[in-house]
This record gives C-alpha cells, structure tokens and sequence, in this order.
C-alpha cells in the first residue's frame, strides 16, 4: 500500500516534522537532483528557506548498476562501499573508470540546473539535506561528506521514507535524522510511492528557479 501519491505530497508530509526550522534565517535546504527536488521544494516552501541542490552520483557495479560500490558529490567527495568491494572483489582501476564517467555526469548536470550561479556558504548554518528515500544511504553519506567540508553549524538529513536499518545508521554520522516512515519489510524506495516516475531535468530547473535566492 502506498504511502505517498507521489513526491510533492511526500514533500509536504515530510515538512511537517521539521517545523521546528521554519522562519529561521540560518537554514539551507539541499536536494539530491533529481528524484529529492520535488521533495525538497515543498519542505522549503513550508519552512521559508532557500532551496538548492548537492550533485551526488552513485557509482554502480558494472553490470549490477543498482547495486552502489560507492558515490560522488561535488566538491571532489568520493565515498566507497568497501563491503561491496571486497565482497565482489572489485578492483580500484574499474572503480576509477565508472567514478570518471560519473564526474562528467555529475558536471553536465550542475551547469544544466545551476547555470552560472554560485554554490551557496553553509558555513555556520543549518543544513538540511533531503532526497525521496533511503535504500542503502550510500549517495546521502557521500552528499554528508561534501557539507561537512564547509563546516556547517548542523547537518540534517530528511526523508520521507528509508529503510528501518540505514536511518538508525544514519543517526551515528549526522546530527538529526528524520526519517518519515521506516515501513518493514523496506521493499525499496519506489513502492511507497504511488507515482515514482523519473523527475525530469525541466522539473529540476523550474523548481530550483522558482525557490533559489541567494
């Protein structure tokens, strides 16, 4: 049984539990392009913050590409999976191989949506980073990764729904997890989603270009 009709009311169901952030001046919401976008606009929206992305793209095991050995985000970051890695013994050149074809993905799509304008300063502020759910969390960490490096005040991570297991991991590398159903068994991120079709690179633009203001 679905839970959401579909990303916009995930959005909105979701912001209801980070009320406690709403109309302050010192609190960034960043979506994980494309599927946390739509998400992500509606919690700004209640909450009054500006809205923007992290690129963060998982890096598939070749020939089992949903399976994540890792991922990258802006700014350089590159977190592995080493579970993945040595239990399918995966070396470090095809691990460089599908990292460089995900980093020219990563920056066709950062001019894509965000043009010329600049990366917001999270420096001393409240972050919170949300995208459509939670399966093995490995493009989130990698997401984490990058905001840490610019030494954010606090680091939030929200989602509608995830997997019972990852969000009570989560709660060890972030400073507030909101996880807004954790339904078992977890099934995957889509079946809790009536409608979960792919948001499209026009949907990310308009969203973004109706919320940024930096």
């Amino acid at each position: 049984m679905a839970l959401f009709a579909n990303r916009s009311d995930a959005g909105k169901k979701l912001a209801q539990d980070l009320m406690e952030y709403k109309g302050r001046h010192d609190v960034v919401v960043l979506a994980l392009p494309r599927g946390g976008v739509p998400v992500a606009y509606e919690v700004a929206q209640a909450l009054g913050a500006p809205l923007d992305i992290l690129l963060v793209r998982k890096l598939g095991v070749p020939g089992q590409e949903e399976l994540a050995m890792g991922a990258i985000a802006s700014g350089g970051v590159r977190v592995l999976n080493s579970d993945v890695l040595q239990a399918l013994n995966i070396p470090g050149n095809v691990v460089d191989a599908v990292a460089d074809r995900e980093q020219r993905e990563l920056e066709r799509r950062e001019l894509e949506y965000r043009g010329n304008r600049p990366h917001p300063d999270l420096a001393g502020k409240i972050v919170i980073l949300i995208d459509d759910g939670l399966a093995t969390g490995a493009s989130m960490r990698a997401a984490i990764e990058a905001v840490r490096s610019q030494n954010p005040a606090k680091v939030v991570v929200a989602v509608p729904t995830g997997s019972a297991e990852t969000c009570e991991e989560f709660e060890k590398i972030t400073d507030q997890i909101v996880c807004n159903t954790t339904p078992a068994p977890f099934y995957g991120v889509g079946a809790w989603y009536e409608d979960f079709a792919q948001t499209s690179d026009e949907e990310v633009r308009e969203l973004l270009n109706e919320l940024y203001y930096w």
